[in-house]
């Protein structure tokens, strides 16, 4: 009887652990209304905001486990995610995951330290739900979508620069392309011809043509290049970590027509095209400065406004932006028109990337 009791009470407690990790296991959500998807760098999370309401609605835990089953104790959280995209069709996002927390820079020594823990998550965008997780071999800083949806590209951050094209149907690596030192954020021109990566090191960007894979041009930019980050009239804007600079890119000619010296470490450079106005982060002060393109195109600092201790990446909403702070575990959302907060929504833990669905 004493044998029966102890076995009794084995199975029950074995069902209950079962029970417990089902419960970790990420539920399937119905993300069917507009959304901005906010990365949380050391939470591990995707917080999802709902922007009829602006609070958010829906939190994804990251795993590295393709059963979405997480745990404290069990080393299966995905480590350090950082910057989300979506596809083409609205329908996947993908997430790089350094393994090492990139909010306070991307000093060279520390990047090259942390390597063979990097990885692409590939969510569905509705559902909430691991599709695909991909070992990479280095760090990455990205993993962007190409323009026709077809592929992933990512980053290697190491000194032998690369970037990787995954087939975003099989996941299979199609290509491996070299370019400069410690590459980056891999972004695409608006017109989706060119492909930029940032290289770090080499205080280069690499322009790439997404047909060929082959680099067509490297353009040097001020020191420390993190991204060159697409606008909407044809030109790329690199942000430049040590040299406070923000480096402007002509899509056409591939030249730097114009450098506008900041004053501060940028964390993130938007341009908006109903505005005529560049954004720039300034995470040390908890600020945005925008500057106004004059009547010959030439850029004149407006003014700045405060969000909230590490602001980092921007995405815009017509007249709303939203912007993630790293240090304050908020997303503030920004009148565009008036360059005022409205508001804060509380998030996980260190907020880096963020992208809209509508």
């Amino acid at each position: 009887m004493k044998k029966i009791t102890q076995i009794s009470i084995l199975s029950i407690s074995i069902f209950i652990a079962s029970c417990k990790n089902m419960d970790n296991a990420q539920p399937m959500l119905n993300i069917n209304y507009p959304a901005a998807y906010v990365v949380n760098g050391t939470s591990s999370t995707l917080s999802v905001i709902n922007l009829n309401t602006n609070e958010v609605a829906d939190l994804i835990q990251l795993t590295d486990d393709l059963s979405g089953m997480a745990h404290s104790g069990g080393g299966m959280f995905l480590k350090y995610p950082h910057h989300v995209y979506l596809n083409p069709t609205k329908n996947q996002i993908s997430i790089a995951a350094p393994g090492m927390d990139l909010s306070e820079g991307h000093g060279t020594a520390e990047v090259l330290a942390h390597s063979g823990m990097a990885k692409v998550a590939v969510l569905d965008a509705v559902k909430g739900i691991n599709l695909k997780l991909i070992d990479v071999p280095e760090m990455n800083h990205n993993a962007i979508y190409s323009p026709d949806g077809k592929e992933i590209w990512t980053s290697q951050m190491d000194e032998k620069g690369k970037v990787l094209v995954y087939d975003a149907n099989t996941y299979a690596l199609k290509n491996t392309i070299n370019v400069g030192k410690e590459p980056a954020e891999v972004t695409f021109s608006h017109d989706g011809l060119t492909a930029f990566v940032a290289n770090g090191m080499d205080n280069t960007v690499s322009v790439i043509n997404p047909s060929t894979k082959t680099v067509t041009a490297t353009i040097l930019v001020g020191k420390n290049p993190v991204g060159a980050w697409t606008g909407s009239d044809n030109r790329m804007y690199v942000d430049n970590e040590d040299g406070q600079t923000v480096s402007i890119i002509d899509v056409k000619t591939l030249k730097v027509v114009e450098t506008i010296p900041l004053g501060f470490m940028p964390g993130y450079a938007a341009y908006n095209g109903e505005m005529k106005e560049l954004w720039v982060t300034d995470p040390m002060a908890g600020k945005v400065h925008y500057w106004k393109q004059d009547l010959n195109g030439k850029f004149v600092k407006g003014g700045s406004f405060s969000t909230a201790n590490g602001t980092h990446a921007i995405a815009f909403k017509g007249m709303t932006a939203y912007v993630t702070n790293q240090e304050a575990a908020s997303v503030s959302v920004v009148d565009v028109m008036k360059h005022e907060k409205i508001k804060d929504i509380k998030v996980g833990e260190k907020p880096n990337g963020i992208v809209i669905k509508l």
